[in-house]
């Protein structure tokens, strides 16, 4: 794959350019989801279903540490994005440096707190019955090697920043990779049960750390800074805050969704439908891989060129990336509509799992042909650092539309309440997204245009 400098963001033709940028983002995130799809698998055959459920039930609590690393990672990397599209290394290389600062300090306090309340904690997000000790075996383990994970997640960002889609492709794939060696190698050969599970996923974070720091260090990064870029600067910090507060405030509403949807399934149909859900969950993160990586691909070029004044090729960047990743998600949808019975079966030999997982899973990707728009829209305006409206798009679907649903609908249809809150609030999104990221072309970009005569 050819090598992408950060000035060809503004000049290679936007259908190539996010080829490049998207297929290897794609294929990182493909290698990532397929570790923690096969990593359930493991789990399940080797241990047992009540194992995916207490892993559902610790995943939004370390993970929603680890997106402090991911939120201050996309918050700076739109501001290095912009910067080295004006030519201003200084405050690239600055923003990096408070970068690390802020996510040794913030993931560090958290995991200390994690820890001190974890029979609180586990409990809360829906570790009751036979699901409470597994969980808090894994949630102790794992949550040791979540200051590293966001360590990578931050620096994952920045490489793309860069222009270096080829490296953060490969931070992505090593832990992927170890994680399923070292699961073969802790559970099923040395039996070692949840905790060799989560000792599994621990190693593969020092690992994948391990190679973001040798590219940082390594002739391959543009970013060489010093001691004195790790002093926290107060606009920087302020700017790095302002945007990465969207990825945070995503992450936290999809840790209250996990709260909500693990206690909510427990009571209407105990462990099988938490478990249900974990299964759907692991889908939601696989299958749509390549939309995901289209919407990576999407961020640094439309940085670049807002950064450096090129509205056209935003504008051009836009389109292209909804069209490609509108394909993509249809293309996920036919399959999850036709497969979910032999899909589900590859988790779990539980009867009462397998029996109410695939009409779920077609409820919770019934509306994914419109996600794109959804995702794409709010890329863009965290792209271009105006966070309120990046922060309100993001929001939309689960903090505005999903965790009412959840909350309303169960009460009239039970379970079935539950499932059809996915695509009802994907669709209200959609539309939000749509009106938003047509008022900002027409206003912004290119009055002449409008978003749906381009789609």
């Amino acid at each position: 794959m050819a090598k992408i400098s950060a000035q060809d963001l503004g000049t290679e033709p936007i259908g190539k350019l996010l080829i490049k940028q998207a297929v290897p983002a794609s294929i990182g995130i493909l290698v990532m989801s397929l570790n923690i799809l096969i990593d359930t698998i493991f789990v399940g055959n080797w241990i047992g279903s009540i194992a995916i459920a207490a892993i559902n039930v610790v995943l939004p609590v370390s993970f929603f540490i680890a997106a402090l690393g991911m939120s201050i990672g996309v918050g700076g990397s739109s501001i290095i994005s912009r910067a080295l599209g004006a030519n201003n290394h200084d405050k690239a290389l600055k923003t990096f440096g408070n970068q690390i600062t802020l996510t040794l300090l913030l993931t560090i306090t958290m995991v200390v707190f994690g820890l001190w309340f974890v029979d609180g904690i586990v409990p809360a997000f829906g570790g009751k019955g036979n699901i409470l000790e597994p969980a808090k075996i894994y949630y102790v383990i794992v949550l040791y090697g979540v200051p590293f994970l966001a360590l990578c997640m931050m620096g994952n960002t920045v490489i793309r920043a860069e222009g270096k889609p080829k490296f953060a492709m490969y931070a992505m794939m090593i832990p992927s990779i170890s994680n399923l060696i070292l699961d073969y190698l802790l559970i099923n050969v040395l039996d070692f049960g949840m905790a060799g599970a989560a000792w599994a996923t621990t190693g593969s974070y020092l690992l994948c750390f391990a190679f973001i720091l040798w590219f940082f260090l390594s002739k391959n990064s543009e970013l060489k800074i010093n001691f004195s870029h790790f002093g926290l600067d107060r606009p920087i910090v302020s700017e790095i805050s302002s945007l990465g507060f969207v990825t945070l405030a995503r992450q936290a509403v999809v840790s209250i969704t996990y709260l909500f949807m693990n206690n909510i399934l427990f009571h209407l149909g105990g462990e099988s439908s938490v478990t249900a859900y974990a299964i759907v969950g692991r889908m939601l993160m696989f299958a749509l891989f390549p939309v995901y990586g289209v919407t990576q691909g999407f961020l640094p070029i439309a940085g670049f060129n807002y950064g450096a004044l090129k509205y056209d090729r935003v504008k051009q960047t836009i389109y292209t990336a909804i069209k490609y990743a509108a394909g993509l998600a249809t293309v996920v949808f036919i399959l999850l509509m036709v497969f979910p019975e032999s899909i589900t079966k590859l988790f779990t030999h539980d009867v009462e799992v397998i029996k109410e997982t695939p009409s779920a899973m077609r409820w919770v990707f019934a509306a994914t042909p419109i996600i794109a728009l959804q995702l794409i829209g709010a890329a863009y305006f965290q792209a271009i650092g105006k966070a309120k409206q990046a922060l309100l798009l993001t929001l939309c679907r689960q903090g505005f539309f999903f965790i009412p649903l959840i909350l309303i609908l169960p009460l009239f249809w039970d379970e079935l309440g539950v499932w059809v809150s996915f695509p009802i609030s994907d669709i209200l999104a959609t539309i939000v997204t749509a009106y938003f990221l047509n008022r900002e072309i027409i206003k912004n970009l290119n009055p002449e245009d409008v978003l749906t005569s381009n789609l």
